[in-house]
């Protein structure tokens, strides 16, 4: 009895401390308007029966995902789990009472680090390039719409992802319509917008398309109908092309860099600007902000939002709400023009940008703490079904734990010994699965992405190093454990 109050101690403080976080700091995930920064009532949020199911798991990693400064923050979660073995592991050695058993077990430890380092890249490869069951939007408006004006295939030279799938990755997301801005072309685009209005597949969400244009700034050319080459084109040629075509021009992520000035494209008859893109940091600097805000609204210039999805990186959290009462009973091109009206004739009071938030805004300083802070803010969100599936995989796990250690009682080895080497066996076997997917998709793709190509040569390489290392880490501490 006493092994076993003992051996349930630690769960049951992990419980309690997930229970008193999400009670007593909850943090309610909502729908903010990007603009008003007020939460948008007509929006909710809808979690899949899965993302339930496997909360600890794909809770934690979409909520990495969504990370303000996602890249820099994993690279210091590295340095906190790497902080937390040592310390784990130093802590560990003191209880080993034999002098020859504890110098084993630091050597083992120490053996372990770069696995460590390995498995930490795997599950970065997994927030980074896996589609996971994220959280979606759920419209209750009865006469708003849900439009991505920025998005890529792999026809860009950075895009991950085919024009079929990301057709799928709207339609799961929530989206009644979407424009590909592929990178300076979009005779493809054009080909799949007319695949769509030959009843080659289903009509919703609406494909239309566009192109990202990269002048002095990206600009998004919107609503193209004739096929006509970028290349070696002026900002001024490319806005006039696209207004000629009865299109709609919008200047991208200004914030990330501000190339040349707000006047510099309000002068050249741009319709808008990018208030938000979540392809780049989901935050950035306030005053920019502010900036690009006070400036649309003082010269009549639209804001909208850039979801930049590429295939990869963060899970949705950007959608442009438009206000198109009798939506479904218009015909494709109807539905294409009504949204283009609104760009063009740069009605705000029609076009909401919306934003996914699940945790307080917070800047760059102190961004080493992220990591802790994000643990903390993760659990502040958890709603009744979410806590009580932790609990439940708590428990799972400990009576396993109790159940290995009942049966290993004179065990002079520590259970993490063999464990460790073996996740790391599988998660070189997954990048090595996942490098192999994107090898099979260079062939058609060679004039266009290098992002396949580049990234099945990383994971390749990455992969067998890592299966190398921990497969023999893997068999020489099998066979030491079988000679004991």
């Amino acid at each position: 009895m006493k092994f076993l109050q003992k051996e349930l101690k630690v769960p049951a403080i992990i419980i309690a401390l997930v229970v008193v976080v999400s009670i007593l700091f909850h943090y309610p995930i909502h729908i903010e308007n990007a603009l008003t920064l007020q939460p948008v009532s007509e929006f909710g949020i809808r979690i899949s029966f899965c993302r339930i199911l496997f909360e600890p798991v794909l809770g934690l990693l979409l909520f990495f995902n969504r990370s303000f400064y996602a890249l820099t923050e994993l690279r210091f979660l590295l340095f906190w789990v790497l902080v937390v073995y040592a310390v784990y592991s130093l802590t560990k050695s003191f209880l080993v009472k034999e002098r020859k058993l504890r110098r084993k077990y630091i050597v083992d430890q120490i053996v372990n680090i770069p696995i460590i380092i390995g498995l930490w890249f795997a599950v970065f490869v997994v927030i980074i390039f896996i589609p996971l069951p994220n959280n979606t939007i759920a419209n209750h408006s009865s006469d708003k719409i849900l439009v991505t004006t920025h998005s890529h295939t792999d026809f860009s030279h950075d895009g991950l992802i085919s024009e079929e799938n990301l057709w799928k990755w709207h339609q799961r997301n929530g989206y009644d319509a979407f424009f590909i801005t592929d990178h300076n072309n979009h005779s493809r685009t054009l080909d799949f917008v007319q695949a769509q209005r030959d009843h080659k597949f289903a009509g919703e969400p609406l494909v239309m398309c566009g192109e990202e244009f990269s002048g002095s700034n990206h600009l998004s050319l919107l609503g193209l109908r004739e096929r006509f080459s970028t290349k070696g084109c002026s900002d001024s040629t490319i806005i006039q092309l696209a207004h000629a075509s009865n299109g709609a021009v919008i200047v991208n992520h200004w914030f990330d860099g501000e190339h040349k000035s707000l006047e510099y494209y309000k002068n050249l008859g741009v319709d808008g600007y990018e208030i938000e893109n979540s392809a780049t940091d989901l935050s950035y600097d306030r005053k920019v902000y502010h900036r690009i805000r006070d400036f649309c609204e003082h010269n009549n210039l639209v804001m909208n939002g850039g979801l930049d999805f590429h295939g990869y990186g963060n899970a949705c959290s950007l959608w442009n709400a438009f206000e198109l009462p009798g939506w479904r009973n218009l015909d494709p091109a109807s539905k294409e023009e009504a949204i283009l009206k609104i760009i063009k004739t740069r009605d705000q009071s029609k076009l909401q940008v919306l934003l996914y938030k699940d945790r307080p805004y917070y800047t760059r300083k102190y961004l080493y703490l992220s990591p802790l802070f994000t643990f903390f803010n993760y659990f502040r969100t958890l709603n009744f079904y979410q806590v009580f599936s932790w609990i439940f995989w708590i428990l799972v796990v400990a009576g396993i734990r109790i159940r290995f250690s009942e049966s290993n009682k004179t065990a002079k080895h520590i259970p993490e010994n063999r464990l460790v080497p073996f996740l790391g066996v599988l998660g070189a076997l997954f990048m090595l699965c996942l490098g192999l997917f994107y090898f099979t998709r260079i062939k058609d793709l060679t004039d266009y992405t290098k992002m396949y190509h580049e990234y099945s040569n990383l994971l390749f390489t990455a992969g067998a190093v890592f299966l190398v290392y921990s497969g023999l880490v893997t068999f020489f501490r099998n066979r030491s454990a079988s000679k004991r």
